[in-house]
């Protein structure tokens, strides 16, 4: 079993932060959605979004959350989460847990 570890440096001149399991992974899902942002559709089901953007944001990241109505047959509202905060990679990989 392979826990999930990346290390990302705020830009433009930050210390680097090292993030381990769910957090390091939904970083690099923000990272690869880009502007458009990710929604729980866009993920795995039984992920919780909600506490692995607490995560990042109890971090310091900047994380922006606007509201979208969707339609179907449980019409409403979800989250489309972005991240704010311009970062760089500089360390990708599973780690042994």
């Amino acid at each position: 079993m392979k826990k999930f570890s990346i290390v990302v440096k705020v830009e433009p001149d930050g210390q680097p932060v090292r993030l381990d399991g769910r957090a390091a992974w939904m970083m690099k899902k923000l990272v690869e959605a880009g502007k458009r942002g990710i929604t729980t559709l866009d993920l795995p089901p039984g992920v919780r979004v909600s506490h692995c953007v607490y995560l990042l944001r109890r971090a310091g990241f900047i994380i922006s959350s606007p509201r979208e109505s969707h339609g179907g047959p449980f019409p409403g509202t979800h989250s489309r989460y972005c991240l704010a905060t311009p970062i760089s990679i500089l360390e990708d990989m599973p780690v042994a847990a």
